[in-house]
């Protein structure tokens, strides 16, 4: 496995004013990707959380095997830990987690309504990795379009405090990841998601990577995207498998290319509903 690695300095940065700004914070809003629940946990982020209330968010969802998206969100649930699956393009569960917002801040706002506080704001940061959809959360929180979005890692540089209608401020912060994956398998999926710039990995690697592991868990889809039939599937290795589909979809021997435009199809659901990440008891 070739290494895969990103930590620009911006995202160094980002992390320290995160932590400088903790005090402020009710409520930590962690944002993942339902399709690599696991791999998309920055373990930086888990530890500034501390004993804050945290909100896990499952977002994109809609992209995501629903049944594996049901078992994540039974794991990572836990004291002081609320989880909920969104589709934020499609604003969907955008007012349950206005109200999981509140539950998770009730105390803190019951202690400032008994010194006097008439509808205190809340104060919350939602943190994640890039490209996992946290512009798109805080538009549809705030109801207009006032954070960049983009489909690709690192539209978001800085950090700044935003109004919304429900007394809730949210803190936007660009998407950080961590100096260094224990797991290249990790730095994997998070490529194949787009959470690490298409420049910085070889796209071939990583639809490789992604053939094996639709060929075991995701065989009815990886048939219908293929153009190949079920023998050719079953016979041929991945390597060849990539080059027959680089064939059939008119690009001759340029797998670069199609590497590229398979992973892109990937993360616009073309080829299925697929989670990449499975928890440790499933099989």
């Amino acid at each position: 496995m070739a290494t895969i690695q990103w930590y620009p300095g911006h995202m160094n940065k980002a992390r320290n004013q995160l932590e400088d700004k903790l005090g402020l914070i009710d409520v930590l809003v962690e944002v993942l990707d339902a399709r690599i629940p696991e791999s998309s946990r920055n373990p930086m982020i888990e530890e500034l959380v501390g004993n804050k209330p945290h909100i896990i968010i499952l977002n994109k969802a809609d992209l995501a095997d629903p049944a594996l998206t049901k078992k994540w969100a039974t794991k990572l649930s836990g004291p002081g830990k609320y989880v909920l699956a969104i589709d934020s393009l499609h604003n969907t569960n955008m007012q349950k987690l206005i109200s999981m917002v509140k539950k998770a801040a009730a105390e803190k706002t019951k202690k400032l309504e008994a010194r006097g506080a008439s509808n205190p704001t809340i104060r919350i940061a939602l943190a994640g990795i890039p490209n996992c959809g946290k512009s798109t959360i805080i538009n549809r929180l705030v109801g207009r379009n006032v954070a960049e979005v983009g489909n690709k890692p690192g539209v978001t540089k800085g950090q700044r405090w935003l109004k919304t209608s429900s007394n809730i401020q949210v803190l936007d912060t660009p998407g950080i990841l961590w100096p260094k994956f224990s797991d290249q398998e990790v730095g994997y999926k998070l490529a194949a998601f787009g959470a690490i710039k298409d420049s910085v990995f070889h796209a071939d690697d990583v639809a490789l990577y992604v053939l094996e592991n639709l060929r075991q868990h995701y065989l009815k889809d990886l048939t219908k995207f293929s153009k190949l039939n079920s023998a050719d599937i079953e016979n041929l290795s991945d390597p060849d498998i990539l080059l027959a589909m680089t064939e059939k979809y008119g690009m001759r021997d340029d797998y670069d290319r199609f590497s590229l435009f398979m992973l892109q199809r990937l993360r616009k659901g073309a080829i299925g509903r697929i989670t990449l990440d499975r928890p440790s008891n499933d099989d």
